[in-house]
């Protein structure tokens, strides 16, 4: 009973990583996923929901499609997303509307040294890993310096977008708020839409529809070049985990802006500045820094201590 406590409370911890690196545009959840290393279980487990889960779940064997798609590791990561999403989360909000430098630093700091623990699953480094690596890079900044596209409602494009809102849970280096910005419909759906979704289900039904068939393709697709092009997978993966890091830089300062259904500014682009540690606010952001490399380097020694533990009985 403890071994499966400990098991799915440490899934659950993790999902709610998850689900607080999905709040802050320029953070993607699917990194969290990595560095904390469920992210190939939950891409198979994704996988698993197909024709053969339908037909168990209709014959109405529980037990089987349970196992069919580790119903168990998906409660536990998902539930944790959702408790973030609406706890954690919600404070993790208030503080970047408090002190956006802090929390803009302690999630570079996650993110700087999650780079090393992704980059150690690539198990041989050659030429093509690092093109790989490299062309990930190159995105991700490019990504960065992407000017907003105009508002589009077009079901085909809310499809898209839809698509696009689930990427940040399953690709790392990609935020999912922060690439809607760039599609330019952030504001027609997590600002206007989700907030009165009744009167908005003719922008919402589209969405949703992209969100299920983004969970489901990109996890199949994921997992056919995991399988086959693992280590260049992973290299390209590291490659966008490094460049989102020019998204979340902390210091930076809005160049561009757009107006929300309640009167607020998002800002959805930047300027980056290097910083002057002379000002304390520099130096506190600096520790920030420190202390989300300190997080990552504690979940992966924590992971490995509760791994052992596991195997060892």
């Amino acid at each position: 009973m403890y071994q499966l406590f400990s098991k799915y409370g440490l899934l659950f911890l993790k999902g709610m990583g998850m689900g607080a690196a999905n709040v802050i545009p320029g953070v993607s959840g699917g990194t969290i996923a990595l560095v904390t290393g469920i992210y190939e279980e939950l891409i198979h487990s994704l996988k698993a929901f197909n024709l053969t889960a339908v037909q168990l779940l209709f014959k109405f064997k529980f037990k089987d499609f349970s196992a069919h798609v580790n119903l168990n590791f998906l409660i536990a990561v998902f539930l944790g997303i959702a408790v973030s999403i609406v706890s954690l989360a919600k404070l993790l909000e208030f503080f970047f509307e408090t002190n956006e430098l802090l929390v803009w630093s302690f999630f570079f700091g996650l993110i700087l040294a999650s780079i090393y623990y992704v980059g150690r699953l690539v198990k041989v480094w050659n030429i093509s890993n690092a093109i790989s690596l490299l062309f990930g890079v190159t995105v991700a900044v490019g990504i960065a310096f992407l000017e907003p596209a105009s508002e589009n409602t077009a079901t085909w494009y809310l499809l898209i977008c839809g698509v696009v809102a689930v990427s940040s849970m399953i690709l790392p280096g990609l935020s999912g708020s922060y690439v809607l910005i760039l599609l330019g419909n952030y504001q027609l759906i997590m600002l206007t839409s989700v907030s009165d979704p009744f009167n908005h289900i003719a922008v919402l039904l589209p969405v949703i529809i992209g969100a299920i068939l983004g969970f489901l393709g990109l996890s199949h697709g994921i997992a056919f070049v995991l399988k086959r092009f693992y280590n260049a997978t992973i290299s390209l993966l590291t490659g966008f985990v490094i460049g989102s890091l020019l998204v979340i830089w902390p210091w930076k300062q809005p160049a561009e802006t757009i107006l929300g259904r309640n009167g607020e500014e998002k800002v959805v682009s930047y300027n980056w500045k290097i910083p002057d540690f002379i000002e304390i606010e520099n130096c506190y952001a600096l520790l920030m820094i420190l202390l989300g490399i300190f997080i990552v380097w504690g979940i992966e020694k924590l992971g490995s201590l509760f791994s052992s533990n596991l195997t060892s009985s």
